[in-house]
């Protein structure tokens, strides 16, 4: 009599075992429940943004915050700002460690990199432009900063320091605030022209290659009361670029200024590409 209790119960063990092992392989459910499996949703993109000079990463903190909170996985670049050739092959070994669709955001000359570094790339689905550059084939951006008046980052605004091998452009601290950031408090100002990277002279008569918004959709926010790039000059570039284009009553670093905007276009190309 136990042996036959004992067998049924073992019998019983392994039916349940069975289920479970049928429940295991073919992603079955009881009652109708939605199936949860993680490989039945797309995965997220990386959302790569790229600061440009006179600047650093941390310009990207409230945006990061937002979309890292929103599921996303974030990746400020610490744009070296040595030459836009060698800033954009530093970028494009990066996003070739990153597996997955990749949605690349670019500030003003980080417009340079993510233009450059993007081509032949098919895991980056969008490019978005925050008062950015995007030249086209072997367009400068000293060109560009000429294509129509109204930059205020020139002499004599501009400070130059040698080091070996080059020259370094600064933004003259009496001037920061109203070239780079007049819609911010003058303290803020102050610090960040104490903290600011600067640019090698020499990266702004360096050629631009096969521009990578001639096959990638793009996004354009146009900043309409910058000072260092013309607000003429970026709605011509959107144009060109056949981006999508909102404009703002923004300075130069509307990622910081006006986070939330910036932010929202970031996730409208995430989600028309998604």
């Amino acid at each position: 009599m136990r042996l036959t209790t004992l067998s049924r119960r073992t019998a019983g063990v392994f039916g349940t075992l069975a289920v479970l092992s049928l429940v295991l392989t073919f992603g079955l459910r009881a009652s109708g429940a939605p199936n949860s499996h993680p490989a039945s949703a797309a995965p997220k993109p990386t959302i790569v943004l790229v600061h440009g000079g006179w600047a650093d990463a941390s310009g990207w903190n409230a945006e990061t915050q937002r979309l890292e909170g929103d599921g996303y996985t974030v990746i400020a670049l610490a744009n070296p700002l040595r030459g836009f050739q060698t800033d954009s092959a530093y970028l494009r070994s990066v996003l070739a460690t990153i597996t997955g669709p990749i949605i690349l955001v670019g500030h003003s000359v980080g417009g340079v990199l993510i233009t450059n570094a993007a081509t032949g790339n098919p895991n980056v689905k969008a490019l978005v432009y925050v008062a950015a550059f995007a030249p086209d084939l072997g367009e400068t951006v000293g060109q560009l900063l000429a294509m129509n008046p109204g930059s205020q980052a020139a002499p004599p605004n501009l400070t130059v320091r040698p080091y070996p091998g080059g020259v370094d452009v600064y933004i003259t601290p009496s001037a920061f605030h109203s070239v780079f950031c007049a819609d911010l408090p003058a303290t803020t100002a102050a610090v960040m022209a104490a903290n600011q990277r600067p640019i090698n002279a020499a990266a702004l008569g360096e050629p631009s290659g096969e521009p990578a918004w001639k096959t990638i959709p793009s996004w354009y926010l146009v900043a309409s009361n910058d000072q260092a790039i013309p607000p003429a000059t970026e709605r011509f570039m959107a144009k060109r670029a056949g981006a999508t284009t909102v404009e703002i009553a923004s300075s130069h670093v509307a990622m910081i200024s006006h986070p939330a905007a910036v932010t929202d276009l970031i996730l409208a190309a995430t989600h028309a590409v998604g």
